[in-house]
């Protein structure tokens, strides 16, 4: 008995998709092929997104899973198993959709409450898995529903709370569901419609002011706000202007607030009534006339110098009964004058600041706008001097000034001059500087700076300042005679000189051998220095070079000369006499005794004897020597 599976497939019926509540049915059929007809057993499995859900045996080739009334949970993928004769085939998977999803059912824990209260909902999805999402909305009469999205991946279920609203009398509240199909999102029909009764635990709060809304600046106004509450614990009233809050009271049903009315309080006023979550309000606009207008100060002079007489006078127009008083402004606090309406003082620089002038009219204080006084002390004569100190400047840098009065109401004026060329103006407190980045080798012009201020006095003038311009040293060079080659105990004279140097001009010449020695240094007010060494010996020889400075502090070096120290022509004599002497007697013996060999021997041995023999007498002589 020898069998083989085709193929196993898997169908629904009626179709892949079906109505939600439609029956359905899920067949799976093996294809089978046989040597010889015989029994087999085939044992179906069934299984959706993976889970077993349905089993049978049969001695038939197909099988039919049934499921009278579909729902939405019966959506998934679907795949089947047959084993038979100790074989396993399985089919492809289908994926099988039930539309439409189950009905929400939508209840509230409250079915009546408070203004401030919340109201708990809870939304289920019967027969519907998860992951869901549950859309809640809050219906109000004449305005567009609030809604609130959840998601739930594990429940078929939600809950969520909405806020209960001033204003807020009958609400109804849905739901519906929504699920996400391959890709695809379903949603649900809504739920049924619960509804829900507000109740206020306090009316909308009342706000009065008395005697009017409408009243004059100095006159007392009061506010009062009241409401009428259901129960009084917890119950607040507060009563605002521009979010400033003016008085409150709690657990009571009528605030009052009165005060003194001024221009300032014109405006809209709040009476808030809170109790837990719940919150009303009531707004009334109060108009306060003016009762008289602010005062005006006015100075006989604004600017003016010390010892000078000021006066100040405050009015108010067209009103003449007021308690008037004087002050000058302080960081400290205002400092007051007089309690009059006019004020006339001699003044100093102390007095300058802003004054201002205060009229009281039934309690009400009014301020008049600030008046700036300025005393002003005359400008002492300016001191005109170099930032760096000494009154000179290197050639090619610049020459910083500086003018400064030691005296004097600022802002003062200071300008520069070169000469009689204005170069530059500055307004500052005591002093100013100038930089000037021209200067010129022969420029002899002066400098000099004036200075001024508001002063009736004019302007004062420093003395004049003259510069001294230092040029930089320029082109050092060294020279010697005799230049060269020195006879050994004369006198040579260096010569170092520069083309160009502001003078003192500071020179040193160095000797360079194996290292550098200072050999002469000296400051002249010249641009050439001579040294003159009056004995060279063999130690002077080597490389002369000569270093020039002067107050531009930058040093110039010479290019390098070298010195050779000889012999002098009377040591050079007494060397040859040394030599030559003892080779002319060596000469005259050697002639002498050729001549003599040709005359008889005897005559000339005997004669070579005594003077040999007078000669060694002689030395012994002469050297003190003793024999032994």
């Amino acid at each position: 008995q020898v069998f083989t599976f085709n193929t196993v497939e898997i169908k629904v019926q009626p179709s892949v998709k079906v109505k939600n509540g439609a029956p359905m049915s899920i067949v799976c059929r093996a294809d089978i092929s046989k040597s010889t007809d015989f029994q087999l057993k085939h044992n179906f499995t069934i299984f959706k997104d993976g889970k077993l859900v349905f089993m049978t045996v049969s001695d038939k080739r197909d099988a039919q899973y049934e499921i009278s009334m579909a729902r939405s949970s019966d959506t998934g993928e679907y795949e089947c198993t047959v084993e038979a004769g100790g074989k396993t085939k399985s089919s492809n998977s289908l994926h099988v959709w039930v539309t439409g999803m189950t009905k929400p059912i939508l209840t509230a824990e409250k079915k009546e409450v408070l203004e401030g209260e919340v109201v708990k909902l809870r939304c289920e999805l019967p027969e519907e898995v998860p992951p869901l999402h549950f859309f809640f909305r809050k219906i109000k009469m004449n305005s567009t529903p609030k809604e609130k999205h959840v998601f739930e991946p594990y429940r078929n279920f939600s809950v969520v709370e909405f806020s209960v609203e001033e204003g807020d009398n009958i609400l109804q509240f849905d739901c519906f569901g929504r699920r996400n199909v391959k890709l695809e999102f379903e949603s649900s029909v809504h739920s049924n419609k619960t509804l829900v009764t507000v109740r206020e635990p306090f009316i909308k709060p009342t706000l009065n002011a008395k005697p009017s809304s409408n009243i004059t600046e100095g006159d007392r106004i009061q506010f009062e706000c009241s409401t009428v509450v259901a129960r009084m614990r917890g119950i607040e009233i507060i009563l605002q202007k521009n979010k400033t809050i003016l008085n409150s009271v709690r657990d009571e049903r009528l605030l009052k607030y009165s005060a003194v009315a001024t221009l300032e309080d014109s405006g809209e006023y709040l009476c808030k009534v809170e109790q837990g979550r719940a919150s009303k309000t009531t707004k009334l606009n109060v108009v306060v006339s003016e009762l008289f207008p602010k005062p005006i100060l006015a100075a006989s002079m604004s600017k003016l110098d010390e010892n000078k007489e000021l006066t100040l006078n405050c009015s108010i127009s067209v009103f003449r009964k007021a308690n008037f008083s004087i002050l000058r402004k302080n960081s400290n606090g205002d400092i007051w004058l007089t309690n009059s309406r006019n004020l006339t003082m001699r003044v100093n620089v102390n007095d300058t600041g802003s004054y201002i002038c205060k009229a009281e009219v039934k309690g009400i204080v009014k301020e008049s706008k600030p008046v700036r006084i300025n005393v002003y002390a005359p400008v002492s004569k300016p001191t005109l001097s170099v930032v760096s100190g000494l009154p000179e400047v290197v050639l090619g840098k610049p020459l910083r000034l500086i003018c400064h009065s030691v005296m004097g109401t600022p802002p003062i004026t200071f300008t520069f001059y070169k000469g009689n060329e204005v170069k530059k103006r500055v307004t500052n407190d005591t002093y100013a500087t100038f930089l000037d980045e021209n200067i010129r080798q022969n420029d002899k012009r002066g400098y000099k700076c004036d200075a001024r201020n508001n002063h009736s006095s004019g302007m004062k003038t420093s003395n004049i300042l003259n510069i001294t311009v230092i040029v930089p040293i320029r082109n050092a060079s060294l020279g010697s005679i005799p230049y060269g080659e020195v006879e050994d105990g004369s006198e040579t004279a260096f010569l170092c000189s520069v083309k160009e140097g502001s003078w003192p001009i500071h020179f040193r010449i160095f000797r360079k051998t194996d290292h550098e020695v200072l050999v002469f240094e000296k400051s002249e007010n010249a641009d050439r220095v001579i040294w003159r060494k009056k004995t060279m010996n063999r130690q002077d020889t080597g490389t002369y070079y000569c270093m020039a400075s002067n107050k531009a502090n930058v040093d110039v070096k010479s290019h390098p000369i070298t010195i050779s120290v000889i012999l002098a022509a009377w040591q050079k004599g007494v060397i040859a006499a040394f030599v030559l002497i003892p080779i002319a007697g060596a000469v005259t013996l050697t002639l002498w005794w050729f001549l003599c060999k040709k005359k008889k021997g005897n005559e000339c041995s005997a004669l070579a004897t005594n003077l040999t023999s007078e000669k060694l007498t002689r030395q012994h002589n002469d050297g003190d020597y003793y024999s032994g």
